[in-house]
């Protein structure tokens, strides 16, 4: 397990001009930036086994922070994720004039949020109030939702890779709803960030707008409807919504917090949710007092894969058979594949039999709703033992992620020697007897790829992730965590 080399970095933003009015500046980080590690070596790992306790919920965390900082009353939200994506909406939110205590976020994983019992109005201070939110998009999406319902002239605006990662269905919603909203339209990604709203709050009313793409749109304006000036509000999908477990995730968080939704299905095919959803009018949010953020599903896959490939087991705590969040799926899929689960309800245990009595058996999956696990089941593909294939589907959203990630998965399991037909919306791996030798795996700036690619070094060879420090996104210690399971 060696470190090696390190590099600097510049970080800044190009600029463009945005249409119908003038960019307002970014403001550039320091040119200078602490030496960071270039890429990572992870010697041949025959088997992980133990206990982890998994980090909160980056979904959950940045949804209950911006649920805390709009109600009535002080929140405390317990188990926080520590994260660039968590750092980013607390950053928005002071910038908004919410009052946070981060006093004990570093060593008891909680802040506390005075709310605002309301939306925000930043109009006395005049200007423009710039929120730069990197590449969270659980920052980006809500917020840019969330402030055409509030006073003042807001630009929402992050990295390079923000600038490519659409975001028009969602101000199609909004300007359906009154707002004077906006995103660049300037090509070659017309229709994504930067966004900028003159706001003066939203009526209300209704929307129609396509979920094919993100759900975190649906999740945007549902988190946005109780701030509109009369209801009810009502959101209609008009083709299919993906990730439809991340959208009933925000209903769960939105109810803990004292406004209800009502969900109509308009779709007869169960594989190809419609909803219509109708927040009625008269509502507001309300602080439950404490908000407990529950382990992070999606990075539990990482470690579930782990056990797969090596046999385990790897017991991972903080979400279990009662999770709210739909990666939680992940583990059914790993049953499928021959593995045994032992469920609990904040905790999953994985284990398999490496005597040859419970091979790892390859899988033709729909993994819409869980996207960012399934990512990880394409590096398990590669060790599956009963010599079919691995087919992961209904995944096109991967395209328009941290990274373009169906290019970048079936790039990186070529350089390992795999066999990967691309499709649109799906990629099929075949298992792979021998991974090659000393390759060094590119993370494209994605905290996923870095995570789920380290599990090719559970094959008898060692692999290199380059710049391993992209975790920070989500999952700061993923490797330290990695490191700890390594049976001796």
């Amino acid at each position: 397990w060696v470190p090696e080399g390190y590099l600097r970095r510049r970080f800044s933003f190009s600029h463009k001009t945005m249409s119908g009015y003038e960019k307002a500046d970014v403001p550039k980080a320091e040119a200078t930036k602490k030496a960071k590690l270039a890429h990572l070596t992870l010697d041949s790992i025959s088997r992980l086994t133990g206990t982890i306790t998994l980090p909160g919920s980056k979904s959950l965390s940045n949804r209950a922070l911006l649920l805390a900082a709009l109600s009535r009353g002080t929140t405390k939200v317990e188990n926080l994720l520590d994260s660039d994506d968590i750092q980013a909406m607390l950053s928005a939110l002071k910038a908004l004039g919410v009052k946070v205590d981060e006093s004990a976020r570093h060593t008891d994983k909680r802040v506390i949020i005075e709310g605002k019992a309301g939306p925000f109005d930043v109009s006395a201070h005049g200007g423009v109030c710039e929120l730069i939110l990197g590449n969270a998009g659980t920052a980006m999406r809500p917020l840019a939702a969330v402030v055409c319902a509030c006073k003042g002239n807001f630009v929402l605006d992050g990295t390079a890779r923000m600038r490519e990662r659409p975001i028009k269905d969602l101000i199609d919603g909004l300007q359906q709803l009154g707002s004077p909203v906006e995103c660049t339209e300037n090509p070659p990604h017309g229709g994504c960030p930067p966004v900028r709203v003159n706001a003066n709050g939203i009526k209300g009313g209704k929307c129609i707008i396509s979920g094919k793409i993100s759900s975190q749109y649906i999740s945007a304006l549902l988190m946005t409807a109780p701030l509109a000036e009369s209801g009810p509000v009502v959101i209609e999908v008009k083709d299919e919504l993906v990730s439809k477990p991340y959208v009933d995730m925000t209903i769960g968080l939105m109810k803990q917090f004292g406004v209800t939704v009502q969900e109509e299905e308009l779709s007869a095919d169960k594989n190809a949710p419609r909803p219509r959803y109708t927040v009625p009018g008269g509502q507001s949010y309300v602080s439950p007092g404490t908000y407990y953020v529950e382990g992070d599903a999606s990075g539990a896959s990482y470690f579930l894969g782990a056990a797969a490939i090596t046999g385990g087991p790897i017991t991972v705590q903080g979400c279990g058979s009662h999770s709210v969040q739909g990666d939680i799926k992940f583990a059914h899929i790993m049953e499928k594949m021959g593995c045994t689960v032992d469920w609990k309800p904040d905790s999953m245990t994985i284990s398999r039999k490496t005597d040859g009595s419970q091979p790892l058996k390859g899988v033709d999956v729909d993994c819409g709703e869980i996207p960012d696990a399934a990512m990880t089941l394409t590096v398990i593909a590669l060790f599956v033992q009963d010599g079919k294939p691995t087919a992961v589907r209904n995944v096109y959203n991967w395209r328009v992620k941290e990274t373009e990630r169906m290019k970048a998965i079936c790039t990186e399991l070529g350089k390992l020697g795999a066999e990967v037909e691309e499709g649109r919306d799906y990629c099929i791996v075949q298992p792979l007897s021998k991974i090659k030798p000393g390759i060094a795996i590119d993370t494209y700036d994605d905290h996923r790829m870095a995570m789920c690619f380290s599990l090719a070094a559970c094959g008898d060879t060692a692999v290199i992730i380059n710049d391993p420090e992209c975790t920070k996104k989500t999952f700061p210690t993923y490797f330290d965590e990695l490191r700890s399971l390594i049976s001796k």
